[in-house]
């Protein structure tokens, strides 16, 4: 079985083809400038073949088109037909209340995803639009939408309610739902593997530009950082995460925005790079703190305070803990922001080996010392092999 895997943005378009046999991935590939001058396709085969396509794609459909037809290309493709394509995994990015797992795209499942926009203005619309263009190209075959939300469904009414009046809850659906789900689940299936045991408790620390933390008990999410928006939570490369709402309010009419701007404000202008006023990309806080930049210093400082914030208040709600994985960019590749979130955590029993810490190597590595009682992993992400094997257990 080959499944094609579709990260779709507003003008971009991800996609990888893995055959489910031994999940290998046969391509993947990005088109990019989707409804601009300038559009342009970069595909790379498993055996190192590469295609580049210069062409405008006035929508998703035309980029699905050219996806199709450089994946058949008979120099730079991996298949000989789209007939060989078994299912469409979709990354769709909210679920609401309605879904609390992937499900096969339907035309009443689409419903109830546009129904569910506002709660994602900014991702939905390409995530949806992406869908029906590939249902109008590769008729009958089956599209299913993994929901980067539904993972975080299983977390009590006490950890996704907001201390508003019910009535707004219920109404408008305001509550917790939490965001890289596929990452998380992931992440925290693949430890349990490691760990041989079901009745876990593990912290899954998702740190890139943005990031997110997961208190997963047995395979369940119990608690995640990000809410209502991907806004909440950690302090990340330009969000600002946890702040006071009145200090929003403030802000605003400070810098005489709109509450439109102001939202954009904080997700776009703040963090790390707001708090360094130089970069919201990790290596170069990292150079620029070598260098002796002190606003580069107190923004890792920032965001590495808050992540052990969470991951102590996360050992709080599992009752302690078994494992602490790091994973996406930072947290696979920042020996200095895991060594900032692991210090002086041994009254969880958690002690990092300062020298493994240092001399990582690709793929899951274990940093903790030996006499360590939390095994403290790095374990890199694949979501879009997460993504596959739902559209897999979906459409068998």
């Amino acid at each position: 079985m080959k499944i094609l895997v579709i990260n779709a943005g507003s003008s971009s378009l991800k996609y990888q083809l893995i055959d489910m046999t031994d999940e290998k991935v046969l391509l993947k590939g990005l088109c990019e400038r989707i409804t601009m001058e300038g559009g342009e396709l970069t595909q790379k085969t498993y055996d190192g073949r590469k295609l580049n396509i210069k062409q405008d794609m006035k929508d998703h459909t035309d980029a699905i088109e050219l996806v199709l037809k450089a994946m058949i290309d008979p120099d730079f493709g991996a298949i000989s037909s789209v007939g060989e394509i078994s299912a469409v995994g979709h990354r769709v990015l909210h679920s609401a209340e309605a879904f609390n797992s992937s499900v096969i795209i339907t035309d009443e499942v689409m419903k109830i995803c546009e129904s569910n926009v506002e709660l994602g203005p900014l991702h939905m619309p390409a995530n949806l639009a992406c869908v029906k263009s590939c249902m109008k190209v590769m008729p009958g075959v089956p599209m299913v939408a993994v929901f980067d939300t539904t993972f975080h469904s299983t977390m009590p009414a006490k950890a996704y309610m907001y201390g508003i009046p019910y009535s707004v809850y219920e109404q408008y659906k305001v509550r917790r739902y939490g965001f890289h789900g596929t990452s998380h689940k992931f992440v925290s299936e693949e430890t349990i593997k490691l760990l041989g045991k079901k009745d876990s408790k593990i912290i899954v620390c998702h740190l890139g530009n943005g990031s997110s933390i997961s208190a997963v008990r047995d395979g369940k999410c119990l608690d995640t950082s990000m809410g209502f928006t991907p806004l909440e939570g950690l302090v990340m490369g330009t969000r600002s995460g946890d702040i006071d709402p009145a200090a929003t309010e403030f802000i605003s009419k400070k810098l005489g925005m709109t509450y439109a701007e102001t939202i954009q404000y904080l997700n776009k202008k703040c963090g790390m790079l707001g708090i360094s006023e130089l970069s919201s990309d990790m290596r170069d806080l990292e150079a620029a703190i070598k260098k002796g930049d002190k606003k580069a210093e107190l923004a890792v400082e920032v965001a590495a305070y808050r992540i052990k914030k969470y991951v102590g208040s996360y050992a709080a709600v599992l009752n302690g803990v078994d494992a602490i994985v790091f994973t996406g960019g930072i947290g696979e590749h920042s020996a200095l922001m895991r060594k900032l979130v692991m210090s002086d955590m041994e009254y969880l029993g958690a002690k990092l080996d300062m020298h493994k810490n240092e001399n990582v190597t690709d793929g899951v590595c274990e940093i903790s010392a030996p006499d360590s009682k939390v095994k403290i992993l790095i374990l890199p992400t694949n979501e879009e092999l997460s993504i596959a094997r739902e559209t897999k257990a979906l459409v068998g």
